[in-house]
């Protein structure tokens, strides 16, 4: 991956709308040869998606909780995970070094699904206890992360 890659991976980490002639204009390159960088961006699995971001408020879910889950001794990491899987409120799940095993960020629209969700989540095989944080606002989130200078 060069320069050019990463800046054409950037504008559309800003943009996943934005065209090819647009950023050709960018990058000083033509169109075809940005929809083929893109295209071999997308092979070698460096663009793995394009989505809409959603204002959370606006569709109901204004709430935000991080839940860490401690596992049981002898528990099957992948068998909690693939369960975690199942719980369409969660929104990300890290696999975490140190006494909580599974970080997850979860959205739901009231509380009462919050308490819901986490006695959900106490339930599962394998999951010895959970830690709940409650965020009061979000600041920022789903920062674009290339890296412009080089470096992998």
């Amino acid at each position: 991956m060069d320069d050019i890659d990463r800046r054409i991976v950037q504008l559309l980490q800003e943009n996943a709308r934005r065209s090819y002639a647009e950023m050709a204009r960018q990058v000083g390159l033509t169109s075809p040869s940005v929809q083929e960088r893109v295209a071999k961006l997308e092979r070698n699995g460096v663009i793995t998606a394009y989505r809409a971001e959603v204002n959370p408020d606006a569709v109901g879910l204004g709430i935000t909780a991080l839940i860490g889950i401690v596992t049981t001794a002898g528990a099957e990491y992948s068998d909690v995970a693939e369960a975690i899987e199942e719980i369409h409120e969660v929104e990300s799940c890290y696999f975490m070094a140190g006494q909580e095993s599974y970080l997850l960020k979860v959205r739901v629209g009231e509380m009462a699904e919050l308490e819901h969700l986490v006695n959900r989540l106490n339930r599962l095989p394998g999951v010895g206890g959970t830690r709940t944080t409650v965020a009061l606002s979000t600041k920022w989130e789903a920062r674009p992360h290339t890296r412009l200078d080089g470096e992998p």
